[in-house]
């Protein structure tokens, strides 16, 4: 079966090129001590069986500077695709937007909170963000949000999914379900949202190594939560390098928890969802 990983980040070892500027001023541990460059991600790929693979953006390493990953998804076509980082806040979104995308990006990530943001920030729901949502919704081009979903976030993220309702977003890592903590509550804190049709999950170790300790129980959050979006709104990402796992191992995690699952539903969270909102991959 063909495999897509929807979420990866590659770093340059040419900071002459690709000078390092992190969101905040804050670079992560994992961007300073497990960098991968395209061509060495390439090879873990070719080593464990992934054919192709979405560039988010290093957020944590390049800030709003998107150059590597175009330039790499410009060198491997066939292979990657490009999201970049984008702020929404800043002036003539729109046209910022369209340039980007006529640049090469296949979709934008909006970074709200993780390693280096500890606070999660609301700004992503301000409503002079309304100009960039209008025209991401209009372009169809995926959102990637980085969000943890609390009592706070999950109604404004609802809010704003019920005013853009063309608006089409991956949740990063699935917005960090409390899984070790309740499988059921867990779920509840998705499958609440799941009646918004652009709402896609991006399902990663984050959310898997609790649900590999739960063995056989981990349906108990699988089974409602792809009953409520599909399997068609879930994508599988290994969010290498960040996470500390190699690349085998990630795969291999994913391929534990959903082994239990029909083989169509296991094509569209490997492959079938990262192709069809990223049509760059063919």
């Amino acid at each position: 079966m063909p495999i897509i990983d929807s979420h990866c980040h590659i770093l340059s070892d040419d900071d002459d090129n690709y000078p390092r500027s992190p969101l905040g001023g804050k670079e992560s541990v994992w961007a300073k001590d497990r960098p991968v460059t395209a061509e060495g991600l390439l090879e873990r790929m070719d080593q464990v069986g992934i054919d192709k693979a979405v560039l988010v953006q290093a957020t944590t390493a390049y800030g709003y500077d998107n150059s590597y990953v175009l330039d790499s998804a410009k060198r491997h076509p066939d292979r990657f695709t490009a999201v970049g980082t984008f702020d929404p806040l800043a002036e003539h979104a729109r046209e910022r937007l369209i340039s980007g995308i006529e640049s090469g990006l296949s979709g934008v990530r909006l970074f709200t909170t993780g390693s280096t943001v500890s606070e999660q920030g609301m700004w992503f729901a301000d409503e002079s963000t309304y100009e960039f949502w209008e025209a991401a919704s209009s372009a169809s081009v995926p959102v990637c949000l980085q969000l943890r979903l609390d009592a706070t976030t999950s109604p404004v993220l609802s809010q704003l999914l019920q005013r853009f309702p063309n608006a089409t977003i991956l949740l990063d890592h699935c917005g960090y379900p409390a899984v070790r903590d309740s499988l059921s509550d867990a779920a509840a804190s998705l499958t609440a949202l799941a009646g918004n049709a652009g709402l896609h999950l991006k399902l990663t170790h984050r959310t898997l190594e609790g649900l590999d300790e739960a063995g056989e129980k981990a349906t108990e959050f699988l089974r409602p939560v792809i009953d409520a979006f599909g399997a068609d709104r879930i994508a599988w990402g290994s969010n290498c390098p960040a996470a500390e796992q190699p690349l085998n191992e990630l795969l291999g995690l994913a391929n534990r928890v959903l082994g239990a699952l029909t083989p169509d539903t296991r094509a569209d969270i490997l492959e079938n969802t990262a192709a069809r909102l990223y049509p760059a991959l063919g």
